[in-house]
């Protein structure tokens, strides 16, 4: 699978998840104990040696774990991640949520984020072609040890009010393969103050509106629980507008 070995991807895997857990850099050690890898700790050490060689992990400062990369997370994401379904349940409550407000497009967009913002306890964030950015659950990114970093936090919730960046943002989507749009780190965000900050959107289209929607929250979110929901809001979203005319 791409340049990896089975060893490697084995161990990608388990950085990702006690990564995502603990927000904290893996060593071999923990990775040897509590992931039953198969392979001493010096073997593990070799391998992700290789690791960030490839591109898929990066070397903290305050550390000598590893995190795993824009590019590690993104062959998770792609290449090992199971998605988990949304319920019935989950799909009516969300049409519910928003359903009463279908007829006017700021009511219907600004309940949209509150909603998701409940459902995915992330900071949930709409914009627009006409240059609406709608956002709620700020709250929510303060209780996440990343966003104690003031430094961060600051420049996260003025860039929210930035609506020529989240217009750059929805004009990449054309240009996508796929449905999703990740926004991983700096690299991505273009600042590394934003390194342990992650965007996922989908796109939305009805007749007058295009838009996307999406979260903003930390790099090691639970990817698999966020996209599914991110899909069939996104699609929800666009069938509602084009059904009321918008």
């Amino acid at each position: 699978m791409e340049d990896l070995t089975q060893r490697q991807i084995d161990i990608l895997r388990a950085i990702i998840k006690e990564y995502t857990e603990s927000g904290n850099a893996v060593g071999s050690e923990i990775l040897e104990k509590k992931y039953k890898l198969g392979v001493s700790p010096a073997t593990i050490r070799n391998e992700m040696v290789e690791l960030a060689k490839k591109g898929y992990l990066k070397k903290t400062h305050f550390s000598s774990g590893r995190v795993p990369s824009p590019k590690g997370f993104r062959f998770y994401i792609k290449n090992l991640m199971k998605e988990k379904e949304l319920t019935t349940s989950d799909e009516v409550s969300y049409k519910n949520s928003v359903w009463d407000e279908r007829n006017e497009a700021h009511r219907l967009l600004s309940q949209a984020t509150k909603t998701l913002s409940q459902k995915t306890s992330l900071l949930s964030l709409v914009a627009t072609n006409v240059g609406d950015v709608y956002y709620s659950g700020v709250s929510n990114l303060l209780n996440t040890q990343e966003f104690f970093n003031l430094e961060l936090s600051k420049n996260l919730f003025e860039r929210l009010d930035e609506v020529q960046f989240w217009e750059r943002i929805l004009d990449r989507f054309p240009r996508l393969e796929e449905e999703i749009l990740y926004i991983l780190g700096e690299e991505d965000f273009g600042d590394p103050v934003f390194e342990g900050c992650a965007s996922v959107f989908g796109e939305f289209q009805g007749n007058k509106i295009k838009g996307i929607i999406g979260v903003v929250g930390p790099k090691r979110m639970y990817y698999e629980v966020v996209i599914p929901q991110i899909k069939y809001f996104s699609s929800l979203l666009g069938d509602i507008i084009k059904n009321q005319g918008l």
